[in-house]
């Protein structure tokens, strides 16, 4: 048995990098997964439903849990994955750039975890959890807005944990260091470099030091955790 076995996990950002990673193995454990992207999926897999919606769009992340109520009665575990990056000094951030972060990193997040939670208190039950950064921690030059929106997702969760907590709902924040992903491949990897070599644990992360605290907050076992954010690789 694992942590999805006969769950239904919504996972953002499911078709590509670290958050198709995530749905594979939720799928591997025995879980069903409704995977939100903007583009369309080719995941084969009749334990996985695909929702096409743009993370950004308010609107369209508010409306998508219609057709979500269509398939499904449950959801049990939200695993806010999707983000966006545009590493720029401030005084020359495009505000698009800026706001386009602000709604993919932080807003979306808030509209499905409020709109998952009503499903959650329904059953009783269940897992919040955010992909966060290092970023919010370590705070890097030229990523101000990213940074800001990733602090903003623990604060986030801390604040939702109080309010769900009541029917059982947990939410905690994974602060992810480096790993090599089409988001990183943006950055100037000799900068990267610089970061992790002075991390205690000096190197890149890999998907199973992700997909381990993953794990453990969805525990069944982890009932007791709840507002708290972990970094990986030493990052404090």
């Amino acid at each position: 048995m694992t942590a999805y076995a006969d769950k239904t996990v919504l996972v953002t950002g499911a078709t590509r990098g670290v958050g198709r990673q995530i749905t594979d193995h939720v799928l591997a454990g025995g879980g069903r997964v409704l995977g939100f992207a903007r583009q369309a999926s080719y995941i084969d897999n009749a334990n996985y439903t695909h929702f096409q919606v743009d993370l950004a769009n308010a609107t369209a992340v508010t409306a998508i849990f219609g057709e979500v109520r269509k398939k499904t009665s449950r959801i049990d575990i939200v695993i806010n994955n999707a983000g966006v990056l545009t590493s720029q000094y401030a005084m020359i951030m495009p505000p698009a750039a800026a706001q386009a972060m602000v709604n993919v990193n932080l807003l979306a997040p808030f509209l499905i975890s409020r709109e998952a939670a009503k499903f959650m208190r329904k059953s009783k039950w269940g897992r919040i959890i955010n992909i966060g950064s290092m970023a919010a921690s370590l705070e890097p030059i030229g990523d101000s807005v990213y940074a800001a929106t990733k602090a903003g997702l623990s604060t986030l969760a801390n604040v939702m944990a109080k309010e769900f907590g009541t029917f059982n709902v947990t939410c905690n924040t994974l602060g992810i260091s480096a790993i090599d992903s089409d988001m990183l491949a943006q950055l100037p990897r000799d900068k990267i470099e610089e970061i992790i070599k002075s991390l205690p644990v000096a190197r890149f992360a890999d998907i199973d030091d992700i997909l381990n605290v993953i794990d453990f907050f969805a525990s069944e076992r982890s009932s007791y955790i709840t507002a708290q954010t972990v970094f990986l690789g030493g990052v404090n």
